[in-house]
């Protein structure tokens, strides 16, 4: 009873709003491109949609270094100084300045690191296409207003432009050969949403231009995170690209397109993870009591609900790969229902990770857990994926999450600040 009554006035909380919000931009990250999917794996054929799945995660390496993390560290220092209109405005100017200098310095690096890679010495579009769809990701202004808890316009704007892309890959992709003009346009419309919210932030701080301090700065304060969300690409969105260097694209296409539809599900919990953030970051540093109770019913939401959404995928991935990918992919369906066992894995790990731990300040050793996973992953993945493609793929990034979830609450329960079964004080 307890439980529901913290759940109900959960419901009636800011939170509730923003998550509401969040749910639009998940859509377009995860949901959004199940529309286009179908239409790019009938158009394209199994190699050229692995072809997009390679460029696409290819891209994520990239982006990752460009966002650097600061959709954790940046929204984390908004919210300590979001009553500053002065202080906001050097955070935002020395986030902009180190994404276009780790943007240019990442396409640089992945330039030279292109004409060691087969598919993009074969496909030089490819490379250009996801170069662009790097700089579109990276680009996104959404830990801005996370940090001030006030998601809902540029939530809309984000998705407006992601649809944009979308839509335009119906009207530009339409045949074997065009595989880069799908990486690219849906950088061009990420690229679209991140310059209106841009608009949308120096309405509430003041423009000021980015020097070496507060670029600087703004690289050490995202550190951290960014360890994190690199070692994290190593076992989750950067598996296409792992995959593609071992075995023929129509193995890429098998994997990712089982990818996507369970990353479509696990989407739609990732709202309330990114809307309870903020919060907890808040509540950990004032009320830890309060805090460990609200960690609780974000534990039980998400726990119940992605536990029920794996369920779901696993018992219908025939009819999922069916509907959504077609005729000539049943060598996806195995591989979907090993993934769906990353939707509860993935959930528990976020509520202990990233809405637990790093409010504590208990980077270094979450950081730590997730570097051993990314390495894990990636020697999983030589000795699986040239064995047993796309399976040997699924079964290491499955392994390495297990490995997340179990490391995390080992370590919450040895520094004594388990918010389940209680803390030290």
């Amino acid at each position: 009873m307890r439980w529901r009554r913290q759940a109900a006035e959960l419901i009636k909380h800011p939170l509730a709003a923003n998550a509401v919000s969040l749910y639009w931009i998940q859509i377009a990250n995860y949901v959004l491109p199940l529309v286009t999917v179908p239409y790019l794996t009938r158009v394209l054929g199994a190699t050229g949609w692995g072809l997009v799945a390679f460029g696409q995660s290819f891209a994520s390496y990239v982006g990752i270094l460009a966002e650097y993390g600061f959709v954790l560290s940046a929204t984390r220092e908004v919210t300590r100084h979001r009553e500053d209109r002065e202080k906001l405005g050097e955070i935002v100017a020395g986030v902009l300045g180190a994404k276009a200098f780790l943007s240019v310095a990442g396409l640089a690096v992945a330039a030279l690191a292109a004409w060691w890679i087969p598919i993009f010495r074969q496909n030089p579009l490819l490379f250009c296409g996801a170069a662009l769809l790097a700089v579109g990701q990276a680009a996104s202004m959404i830990w801005f207003f996370l940090g001030i808890e006030q998601v809902r316009m540029a939530a809309f704007l984000e998705v407006l432009g992601k649809a944009v892309g979308a839509a335009a890959i119906f009207l530009l992709v339409h045949h074997v050969g065009q595989e880069w003009r799908a990486l690219a346009v849906q950088g061009v419309g990420a690229l679209l949403g991140a310059a209106a919210c841009l608009v949308l932030v120096y309405r509430r701080v003041p423009v000021k231009i980015p020097t070496p301090k507060s670029v600087r700065e703004a690289l050490r304060m995202g550190w951290t995170m960014f360890l994190f969300r690199g070692s994290v690409t190593l076992y989750t969105t950067g598996n296409a690209f792992i995959l593609g260097l071992f075995v023929a694209p129509r193995y890429v296409g098998y994997y990712a397109g089982a990818e996507k539809i369970s990353k479509a599900f696990l989407g739609l919990l990732n709202p309330v993870s990114q809307s309870f953030f903020p919060r907890l970051s808040h509540l950990v540093q004032h009320a830890r009591d309060r805090a460990a109770r609200l960690l609780r019913v974000s534990l039980g939401l998400m726990g119940t609900g992605s536990l029920a959404l794996g369920l779901v995928v696993f018992a219908l991935a025939p009819t999922l790969i069916r509907l959504i990918l077609g005729p000539g992919y049943t060598e996806a369906v195995p591989v979907l229902r090993v993934l769906s066992l990353l939707i509860p894995l993935i959930a528990v790990s976020n509520v202990l990770g990233i809405q637990w731990m790093l409010p504590l300040g208990l980077d270094r050793v979450f950081n730590q857990i997730i570097f051993a996973a990314g390495i894990l992953n990636m020697a999983l993945a030589v000795v699986l994926a040239p064995l047993f493609a796309q399976m040997g793929m699924a079964w290491a990034v499955v392994t390495s999450e297990t490995f997340v979830t179990c490391g995390l609450y080992w370590s919450i329960r040895r520094c004594g600040l388990d918010p389940i079964l209680g803390w030290r004080t």
